[in-house]
């Protein structure tokens, strides 16, 4: 079993930044981690994804140039850095764990993760 937390969200205006952080439990931090987002009405979409060494991250292309994924291992902490963040943005976020996972590989594919954390709102005025 994993459990994972989700921290940080918030209000900001349009163009700040904000941290997400995720704190994991249960199992040797050692798989990798994913961040998706899902607005009401919506599917969850992904976000970024990190392997479980940091060496290797996606992004959605929507995010690209503007977030950071990064991880400490050391902490059993994931992070997610947005920066320049737009109104569009605004959802609630998750991460997400991959238990099955080598030290390389990372998965945009919501079905391949296996822990979900419970969500933390994001909100970006304009």
């Amino acid at each position: 079993q994993v459990q994972l937390v989700e921290s940080g969200g918030g209000l900001v205006q349009a163009g700040g930044s904000l941290r997400l952080s995720c704190a994991a439990s249960g199992r040797t931090f050692r798989y990798a981690m994913g961040w998706f987002r899902q607005a009401p009405g919506k599917e969850r979409e992904f976000v970024a994804t990190i392997s479980w060494s940091g060496g290797n991250t996606y992004f959605a292309d929507s995010v690209k140039g503007r977030f950071t994924i990064s991880r400490d291992n050391a902490k059993n902490t994931v992070y997610l850095q947005m920066n320049s963040l737009k109104p569009e943005d605004t959802t609630v976020y998750y991460c997400a764990a991959d238990i099955d996972s080598s030290s390389y590989y990372y998965t945009v594919e919501l079905g391949e993760y296996d822990y979900w954390g419970q969500g933390t709102q994001v909100t970006v005025s304009s």
